[in-house]
């Protein structure tokens, strides 16, 4: 795929001009460094990250105890900061840093979706999906080619989607935080509880395993909203280190179809017989 640096977006202009061209080549302590930013990692009470700044040079400290992934997302968090916001220190919480956040209209926000493009740039990111199904497995596959967290590459993977798919978070208590591809249905959300017929809700309420097989399941177990019908999802499921349930929701294999692709998106596949309310965006 020929890539034209005009057309990318500014993080990931910031990565081409330092060479970056494949996964492997992503090095933000080396942009850091370039940029005139020193990272540390070390115990930090109550915050994941921090940058301290005089306006000029900036120290940028990373919880020493987080995974790799989330060390990784917290310094692409930090540079966003770094870079766009009047060189100023911030102290970032664990619930300000994540990608699910990307879409609140706040200055973490806007952060979140910069260092979004920055570990998983859309220009290495839609030739890798190239021709895969879209699933917590390859979410797996893609987190270890880009040294992210699972979940960080599993919110890359629904959102590019070329079809409906849904990442649902649950913990015991409830529904987290979902994020869809622009096909999903407006009208569709998930369940705010775990349904108990589902493999989410034994990983999440009694421990058991790591990550469901993909597999169909009744679309009540799964989806709410007004006038749904009756259908099936195919769901899988994976249990996170803090005890939290990621689930993807996308069409059953059975039910696929062929359906055209945009350049450079990953398919799950369209309805065969559509589904879908009345009321849900045209495909």
């Amino acid at each position: 795929m020929t890539t034209l640096p005009d057309l990318l977006s500014p993080p990931e202009r910031l990565l081409w001009i330092h060479g970056c061209r494949r996964p492997e080549h992503i090095d933000l302590e080396g942009i850091a460094c370039d940029r005139g930013a020193r990272v540390v990692y070390r115990r930090l009470d109550g915050c994941a990250a921090r940058l301290l700044t005089d306006g000029e040079q900036a120290i940028i400290s990373i919880q020493a105890s987080d995974s790799k992934g989330r060390q990784r997302f917290s310094l692409a968090h930090e540079l966003a900061h770094w870079i766009n916001d009047v060189r100023r220190g911030f102290s970032c919480f664990g619930d300000d840093i994540g990608p699910q956040n990307a879409e609140a209209a706040s200055v973490e926000a806007a952060a979140n979706e910069f260092s979004s493009q920055l570990i998983l740039p859309d220009y290495m990111v839609a030739p890798w999906m190239r021709g895969r199904h879209v699933s917590l497995g390859l979410a797996v596959e893609m987190s270890a080619a880009f040294r992210t967290s699972v979940t960080a590459a599993a919110i890359k993977l629904a959102r590019r989607a070329a079809s409906g798919a849904c990442l649902v978070c649950h913990s015991t208590q409830g529904r987290r935080w979902f994020v869809r591809s622009s096909t999903w249905p407006r009208g569709l959300y998930p369940r705010m509880r775990l349904h108990p017929d589902t493999a989410a809700f034994h990983l999440a309420v009694k421990g058991a395993g790591s990550m469901s097989n993909a597999r169909s399941s009744p679309g009540a177990h799964w989806l709410s909203g007004a006038g749904f019908p009756a259908m099936t999802v195919e769901s899988q499921s994976m249990r996170l280190p803090d005890g939290a349930v990621l689930t993807m929701l996308a069409q059953p294999v059975a039910a696929r179809a062929p359906t055209p692709r945009r350049h450079g998106e990953c398919a799950i596949g369209a309805w065969a017989a559509s589904p879908w309310p009345s009321h849900a965006p045209a495909r």
